[in-house]
């Protein structure tokens, strides 16, 4: 019984964790690494992850700078950094490459703070989900007489009360996140 309600748990959690991760994505005002980790460069025809070929820094709140550790790297980190959906300019100076974070404009905070509400229903409804199936193997259990109908009830309530508090986590990280785009 209490490995049917761990499970559903550690479920909750990893939708919190990608949350966290889709979050991290959205570019704020603010420069930060996590905005091209997720980025893979055409490497002499290899994919490869942007944090595998060079550091990544940030200097001062608006600006990431890119140190490749191959020089030949230089150019397709750069295409790659314009074809992102970041619309970020990179400036090549032949030893760094730059990008200069520009200020949001309003309309845009409002798009990015609808992507985020986007991102953070969808994470409810993975934790729902998760209620669902859980409450389904409860029903099962109770139906092959391992547990008792006021025991059904009684975990019913446990898987509840778990959602509700993972949906306020969610909540929670939203408005943060809203706050931290809307910020000037």
């Amino acid at each position: 019984m209490q490995s049917v309600l761990d499970d559903g748990k550690k479920r909750m959690e990893g939708a919190i964790a990608s949350l966290e991760k889709e979050f991290s994505k959205l570019r704020t005002g603010r420069a930060s690494s996590s905005l091209v980790d997720n980025l893979v460069v055409d490497y002499y025809g290899t994919p490869t992850p942007l944090n595998q070929l060079a550091s990544v820094s940030i200097p001062d709140s608006r600006t990431i700078t890119i140190q490749p550790w191959d020089r030949g790297a230089f150019g397709d980190i750069e295409k790659t950094i314009q074809k992102s959906d970041l619309g970020l300019n990179p400036v090549n100076d032949g030893k760094i490459i730059r990008i200069s974070i520009p200020p949001l404009t309003e309309e845009r905070r409002k798009e990015l703070v609808k992507v985020a509400k986007k991102y953070s229903e969808d994470a409810k409804i993975s934790i729902r989900n998760v209620r669902r199936d859980l409450n389904d193997s409860l029903k099962k259990l109770e139906k092959d007489k391992e547990i008792t109908e006021d025991d059904l009830r009684k975990h019913q309530d446990e898987v509840q009360k778990l959602t509700d508090d993972f949906v306020k986590k969610c909540d929670t990280q939203f408005g943060d996140k809203e706050k931290e785009i809307l910020e000037i």
